[in-house]
């Protein structure tokens, strides 16, 4: 497959804008991701890559602040593809999008460094509130997958080692959180709790310096194996 690069350079105006690249072989998919975001204002196309050959040094040049990517892809090995972007560009946010449900890649992937995981089926959907909610800070996931990561804590599947601490979080904190941990993007728990989008993303802040993590699943993971919620 000839590799199809699509590059634009940095300006001070793109800066202001957030700059995505896409990683996706499948010519049908990778038009449908591109027809969803053309259209949005905020976002510049800074990539658009359907082969593997070259992909990271290729975003090294295209400055993206965020990575919309298979990892299910040929010639890419799955998580470690997401950890190497991590190590080589530590500051890119990546946004799985995938056909694939095992439950140990979702795992992984959110353990590797992803901010993200939707399925392809979800693209129109959920794609732009996926890349709001990652930009602001937050993590997306497909109601299915946010389903099973629940059940994969409920089972034990990866858990941390009980205490005793009281984080002190508030009647309104426990409810933001509560709505995350079902699988709610941020939208939803501000509809649901009657509050802005913006409260929501200050919850949520509280709420991880206080429970002292830095990703989604140590977030449900603690949350559940602590019954905090």
């Amino acid at each position: 497959m000839q590799e199809e690069i699509y590059q634009v350079q940095t300006t001070p105006a793109t800066r202001q804008l957030t700059r995505v690249a896409v990683f996706e072989e499948n010519k049908n998919v990778r038009n449908n991701i591109l027809n969803i975001l053309r259209p949005e204002v905020s976002i510049e196309i800074v990539g658009i890559y359907n082969n593997v050959n070259n992909f990271i040094r290729n975003l090294l040049h295209a400055e993206p602040d965020l990575v919309i990517m298979d990892i299910s892809a040929a010639g890419l090995k799955g998580i470690q593809a997401v950890e190497r972007l991590r190590e080589e560009l530590p500051q890119i946010q990546i946004l799985i999008q995938t056909s694939n449900e095992d439950n140990l890649q979702i795992y992984h992937a959110l353990q590797a460094g992803a901010s993200g995981y939707i399925l392809k089926s979800d693209l129109r959907d959920k794609l732009l509130q996926s890349i709001k909610d990652i930009r602001s800070g937050g993590f997306s996931m497909s109601p299915q997958i946010a389903k099973k990561v629940i059940e994969m804590m409920k089972r034990r599947d990866c858990h941390f080692e009980l205490s005793t601490v009281d984080y002190k979080l508030t009647a309104r904190e426990k409810e933001v959180l509560s709505c995350i941990v079902k699988g709610k993007s941020y939208k939803m728990a501000a509809v649901e709790l009657n509050i802005s989008y913006e409260t929501v993303r200050s919850h949520i802040k509280n709420i991880y310096e206080k429970l002292q993590v830095t990703s989604l699943t140590e977030l449900v993971a603690k949350s559940i194996n602590f019954h905090i919620v």
